[in-house]
């Protein structure tokens, strides 16, 4: 019997390529699936969920590429199918609520936070007032802050407003502020990219525009040597969210230790694939396959040869 994954993106190229590429080496069937052309319906018998390209039955599992921005609405109801996936026993890689803990700042911030993991002070609220009161307590004491969209990725909307809050009306009402950190000159982040709890590559993100240091913001990735330090935090930052794979972003502190700026759990991984000899996508790809989906009731019962949906 054929396995059958569905892979969620809202646009096919490279990433997904790489990815049925190495389902197929695996004698896996892949396909891709907009989750904005799924939908919950309790009328589609037996599971009340229907998946384009799968009829009545569901994937053995998912693999989660990419999710469509929209309305609140819009988004919540994707979130939704990934919920319903994984309460119907599918395992879902990265899963929905891993997902949105790592697109919610504030919330990566307040977990890593909590856990212990290495990372700048962080505000965030709806209140201008108290924003403003951290603007200049900052500024009080030397320090810059970095003002960011609460979702948001590649570096878009990112800001150092100085000592002035800027409007609050193109970040949703929402301020989220992080203690800059200066990386020096030239600027330059890590990206690490954490699969299955090991730390499977890094690089330098090297300038860029200004100090936003993003692959799509004209940053050039270097190699970089995946530090014992690098490595463990990433990791705890990674299962701080409870992700399945990660791509970690770090910058050096004051004292030469790896704090951890951001989480991504629907990571790219084209820049990291150019400075790195592994096959990223296979190694995604075989961590689905040999652990979260033997782990999963799905997978229990597959290896028992009762797959069939």
């Amino acid at each position: 019997m054929t396995l059958r994954v569905a892979i969620m993106t809202d646009e096919t190229g490279w990433h997904t390529s790489r990815l049925r590429k190495a389902f197929r080496a695996r004698g896996v069937e892949a396909r891709c699936v907009d989750l904005a052309d799924c939908r919950i319906d309790t009328t589609w018998k037996p599971h009340g969920l229907a998946i384009p390209g799968f009829g009545h039955t569901l994937p053995d599992a998912v693999f989660v590429r990419g999710i469509a921005g929209g309305t609140f609405e819009q988004v919540t109801l994707r979130l939704g199918v990934l919920h319903a996936l994984r309460e119907s026993g599918v395992p879902v890689y990265n899963d929905a609520r891993a997902i949105e803990r790592s697109v919610d700042k504030s919330m990566t911030s307040f977990l890593l936070n909590r856990y212990g993991v290495p990372t700048p002070a962080t505000w965030a609220g709806e209140s201008a007032a108290f924003a403003q009161r951290v603007l200049m307590r900052e500024a009080a004491a030397g320090r810059e802050v970095v003002m960011k969209p609460l979702f948001g990725s590649q570096g878009k909307g990112l800001q150092k407003p100085g000592v002035s809050l800027p409007s609050l009306e193109p970040f949703s009402q929402v301020a989220y502020l992080q203690r800059y950190v200066d990386a020096g000159e030239p600027g330059f982040d890590w990206r690490v990219l954490v699969i299955g709890g090991e730390a499977v590559a890094a690089m330098k993100r090297v300038g860029g525009e200004d100090w936003i240091h993003n692959f799509a913001r004209g940053a050039r990735c270097e190699r970089a040597e995946l530090t014992p330090a690098l490595a463990e935090i990433a990791v705890r930052a990674t299962e701080a969210l409870g992700l399945d794979y990660a791509g970690v972003d770090l910058i050096p502190s004051d004292g030469g230790r790896p704090v951890v700026l951001e989480v991504n759990g629907v990571a790219a991984w084209r820049g990291l694939q150019s400075v790195t000899s592994r096959d990223i996508a296979t190694l995604l790809v075989d961590d689905l396959l040999d652990r979260k989906l033997p782990a999963s009731k799905g997978g229990l019962a597959l290896a028992s040869g009762d797959g069939q949906r």
